[in-house]
Parts: C-alpha cells; structure tokens; sequence
C-alpha cells in the first residue's frame, strides 16, 4: 500500500547519508575528492571577502585532510537555535553565512549545504576555530557532535582548521590523489591571483610541500600556458 506510513521524514544528516550522491555526484572518485573542495571552498570565500590571504591543505597520513586558513573563523557564539553556531552549521543543512550579503558579497560551493554534508560523509571531523585570543574546539562522526564545543588555549592567531576523514562505508574509493588536488589548488590560486591568496599544499605521506601564489592572476596562468 501506499500510505502515510509510505513517506519517509529523514531528519538533518540522515538524507545526505541515505543519498550522497544527490550533493556530491558520485561515491567514488570525484565525490571522495568533492569533500575537499567543499572546506576549501569556504577557505576562499573568506579570501573573496579581504578577511584570508592564506590557505593551507595537508593531505595526513591516516587519509585524512586538513584545511586551515587565517580568515575570520567560524562564529563560535551561541545562536537561537540553542547551539553553538559551529555546531550549527556543521549539522544542519541551509545554515550558513552565504545567504548574508554583509558576510559574504561572493562566494562559492554549495551554500549553507556544503560543509554540513561533508561533516555528514565523515567517519570524523575535527574544528578549530582560533578566535578572539582562543582556541576553540568541537569534534563531529558521522554529522553528529561527538565532542561539545570547548576551549582548549590561548592563541594571536584568528582563522579556522578543519579535519576529516571521508567515511568508508559510504566511498568506494579511499586516499587523496595529490596530482588532483594539486592542480585543482593550482587553479584556483590563478583564479584568486590578484585578491594576494596563498595556497599551500602538503603531502605528509611523501614530504612534498608546494606553494602556490600567482599575483598576477589569469596572466600568470598564459604566461605558464606559453
């Protein structure tokens, strides 16, 4: 029969989870490496709005990644939704600061929904939020807190590092290919060229460490091109 019974209500994470490929594309290659995007994605927002000059992406080796960066860093305040605001936009869909236009004039990824679903693809994620003279801390599994939020130092730095861990009951693929990656933070660092953005790439699996920061933007791109 098909009845009231019949609908199916998932609430917050489980749809992601039920059905990745609706927000990543695919569970394999492009989708694993589509987790990345999504967190440097919000890095570059940041580099968008004059608050960021440098990105930093280690690819760990537990299989893990990290992006960090010297933005604003996340909103760590209670919000109304009687969460921490990190936790709020970490665990629910359609939360973020992409719909404001006084946070954000440009930006790109999957606004209010990408870094959500990457938290809901995780096995874990791990956020530090350096943030008013502290270091602020929540860990996730799964989209759901694993850890509350709390304070764990003192800091002068201001910005936002995210961990993760793509989760391997839902990819079919596993391991960060640093070629891909690499031209992909290569491109982007020509697109951001003339905003000053710095993107660092990290390989702690092999020590290879590349810089890049083009200045000169799209020209730089013909330039290496010719």
């Amino acid at each position: 029969e098909y009845n009231a019974s019949s609908i199916q209500f998932l609430k917050d994470l489980e749809g992601v989870r039920r059905r990745p490929a609706m927000y990543i594309g695919d569970t394999s290659f492009s989708g694993f490496h589509h987790l990345l995007w999504e967190v440097v994605d919000n890095s570059v927002d940041e580099a968008l709005a004059g608050e960021c000059d440098t990105v930093t992406v280690t690819l760990n080796e537990d299989g893990s990644a990290t992006v960090t960066d010297n933005g604003r860093g996340i909103p760590v305040a209670m919000h109304e939704e009687g969460m921490s605001t990190v936790e709020l936009v970490m665990t629910k869909l359609h939360a973020g600061g992409k719909f404001d236009n006084d946070a954000y004039a440009v930006s790109g990824g999957l606004h209010g929904v990408g870094i959500s679903v990457v938290n809901a693809l995780t096995e874990w994620t791990e956020v530090e939020v350096f943030k008013d003279g502290q270091v602020h801390h929540i860990s996730f599994s799964r989209g759901y807190k694993k850890t509350e939020l709390t304070v764990t130092g003192k800091t002068d730095r201001q910005g936002t590092r995210v961990t993760f861990r793509p989760d391997m009951e839902i990819f079919q693929y596993d391991g960060f290919d640093y070629d891909t990656v690499r031209n992909r933070l290569r491109e982007m660092a020509y697109l951001m060229g003339t905003t000053g953005l710095k993107i660092l790439l990290e390989d702690a699996n092999t020590g290879k460490k590349e810089e890049f920061h083009y200045p000169d933007g799209l020209v730089s791109y013909i330039a290496d091109l010719t």
